[in-house]
């Protein structure tokens, strides 16, 4: 397999999506949801993944790749001998309803258009699917020579071209001979195989398929440009935010953790997970990107989903739920493939769903705060469920869980579990004040103060913070006590915590999420998201100069199109994990956004503590003019 992780680029259209390495190959696609089986799957099998490649027939000396601007449609643009092909790849959008900005209308299909922009070149194509995660060779039917109807299990494909197709037995193949300025259509669209083959006759290929490219560049470049983002960084932060919204399921507003299973933490490495799902942990984060970039309709989207998917009773809510909100996400091994680079095991699912972790409800309860404080309504059942989460945080935060990296080990005593019960409380208290909402807000008070003398006599006995109580060893997370508020960044256990994590866990400013025992074989990578976590603490600290370093270290770690994975090899810079990774790109705007304020003088100095995403929020409604003092 001539593709790493990072040799990958994405395409989507808000359901699904699809990756495309640099040698032209669609070695992962799912249709019709992200979490659907994959259709090609040669990023996790070489040989029996199946893929959809669009290539020079012979060599190349050269691979350029970029995005058309303001959008997800990709352009790789191969030179050869002969002369230069350019492959444009989209999966086609449309609104659903122009009245909302978040629907998006999908045709559950890949169009790739390949054209000769110099000289004269030979394409190979090549379009080999599997479906049910390859357990499914499907038969191949021509139905002109032109088109073709591909059927396995419950699931087909359609493809059309404007070019001649051939049946190759297992594949769709052809060869096409394209002199300059010529091009060749080929579009592979997922249908159900008991759906009747559409009546194509009204529209030729030649009309319908490049009008899709059309309607797709328009749809991104239109959202594109509702991005009230125009600091710092500019370039980085408006490519996070198209990722971001091609990593939103369109039918509920969920965003998924990233768009692949399987990616190994380390090559050859068993820690491989699938990441296809939501976790509310991701909530606050989320919320606070989209409202520094101004997509307020995808934050209320994605406080709906939160609200609906979280209904029941409060001591059920789970770390994290499929898209639509499914509860059971039960992990499975697929023994026939052989990983990524030989990375074993291949997972579907994710067992960790059904880990206690008590940092959740602080996520949400944060989250929902943030949404009322930037104008969005709490309703009346929405605050019965968090005043019933509050509650069970008031209960249960002396209980010892898995904690924020889920651990597949014994339950302890985080402190960014413990951190988080504290934050869920705050903010219940806080709401129930700014809105004058109904809560046992003497008892919460009570608890709040509780936890803030455990987190600093358990949870920081040697003067920093430890991963656990009893466990004195030094965790990523714990760089949150400043972000989420609870001391100010120049507290003396703050800047100690920092200290240690830097020495003990960094690496030229790539930062390990932790390096104690965990009940897993193997090791992992540096997690991009602690690097932006330390990036944080250094600009509200006003460490700027190391600030804006770590920042040009990590925007140096994107693939050649601005994209993200979970994590990276401290020693050569390659990218590790599942692909592309919303945390990561989450991460990515928030930071821009704090350092940008830093450098404009928008923080505050006054030795107390803020919560940072707090304090964006805040400045976004300043530029509003919608802030109110409290």
């Amino acid at each position: 397999m001539t593709n790493r992780i990072g040799d990958y680029a994405m395409i989507g259209d808000c359901h699904s999506l699809a990756l495309v390495g640099r040698d032209g190959s669609v070695d992962w696609a799912c249709f019709p949801r992200f979490d659907s089986p994959s259709v090609f799957a040669r990023m996790l099998d070489e040989r029996r993944g199946g893929h959809f490649s669009v290539h020079p027939a012979a060599g190349t000396r050269g691979v350029r790749r970029h995005y058309v601007e303001d959008t997800n449609v990709l352009v790789t643009e191969f030179d050869t001998a002969s002369g230069v092909l350019e492959v444009t790849d989209c999966m086609p959008v449309e609104p659903l309803d122009p009245k909302q900005p978040t629907s998006v209308r999908s045709h559950h299909a890949i169009l790739r258009r390949a054209r000769c922009v110099a000289g004269e070149v030979e394409v190979r194509l090549d379009v080999r699917p599997r479906f049910e995660y390859a357990l499914v060779i499907p038969r191949i039917r021509l139905e002109s020579p032109t088109s073709a109807e591909v059927v396995g299990g419950a699931t087909a494909l359609r493809v059309r071209s404007t070019e001649p197709l051939a049946d190759e037995g297992e594949a769709i193949g052809a060869c096409w001979r394209l002199g300059r300025d010529h091009e060749a259509w080929i579009e592979v669209a997922w249908a159900s195989a008991h759906d009747p083959s559409p009546d194509e006759s009204a529209v030729p290929y030649e009309v319908d398929l490049p009008y899709r490219l059309d309607q797709t560049i328009d749809y991104w470049q239109e959202w594109s440009s509702r991005c009230r983002y125009e600091g710092d960084f500019a370039g980085a932060v408006h490519r996070s935010a198209l990722v971001l919204k091609a990593l939103t399921y369109s039918p509920t507003g969920a965003v998924i953790a990233a768009g692949t299973t399987s990616l190994p933490e380390w090559v050859g490495g068993a820690r491989n997970w699938d990441y296809r799902y939501t976790w509310i942990r991701d909530a606050t984060l989320t919320l606070t990107s989209l409202f520094v970039l101004g997509y307020d309709d995808e934050a209320a989207a994605l406080e709906r989903w939160l609200e609906r998917t979280g209904a029941g009773r409060p001591e059920d809510l789970q770390i994290m739920y499929g898209i639509g909100g499914e509860r059971m996400l039960p992990e499975l091994e697929l023994d026939h493939l052989g990983g990524h680079r030989d990375s074993r095991p291949v997972l579907i699912g994710n067992a960790a769903v059904k880990q206690k972790q008590l940092d959740s409800y602080g996520q949400i309860l944060d989250a929902a705060y943030l949404y009322g404080k930037a104008g969005g309504e709490l309703s009346e059942s929405n605050w019965a469920f968090l005043v019933g989460l509050a509650d069970v945080v008031a209960r249960d935060w002396r209980r010892p869980d898995h904690g924020i990296w889920e651990m597949r080990d014994r339950p302890r005593h985080f402190v960014h579990s413990k951190l988080n019960c504290w934050v869920a409380l705050d903010r219940a208290i806080k709401i129930a004040g700014a809105f004058g909402l109904p809560g046992d807000v003497a008892n919460w008070e009570r608890e709040r103060e509780h936890l803030r003398t455990y987190l600093l006599e358990e949870g920081a006995p040697n003067g920093w913070f430890h991963q656990a109580a009893g466990v004195e060893v030094p965790d990523a997370a714990t760089l949150l006590v400043p972000a989420l508020g609870f001391l100010p960044t120049d507290h003396p256990l703050v800047q100690e915590t920092m200290a240690v994590v830097q020495r003990d866990l960094a690496h030229d400013g790539l930062v390990h999420r932790y390096l104690s025992p965990d009940g897993l074989d193997g090791r992992e990578g540096a997690f991009l998201l602690c690097s932006f976590w330390l990036l944080d603490c250094l600009t509200h600290a006003g460490r700027l100069d190391e600030a804006e370093a770590l920042l040009g270290r990590l925007l140096g770690l994107a693939n050649d199109v601005g994209l993200f994975a979970e994590e990276v090899d401290t020693a050569t810079g390659e990218q590790l994990g599942n692909t592309p990774q919303a945390f990561t790109h989450m991460a990515l705007v928030a930071s821009c956004a704090h350092l940008a304020a830093a450098r404009r003088g928008a923080l505050p100095d006054d030795g107390e503590p803020h919560a940072y995403a707090e304090l964006a929020v805040d400045r976004l409604l300043a530029a509003r003019g919608e802030l109110v003092d409290e």
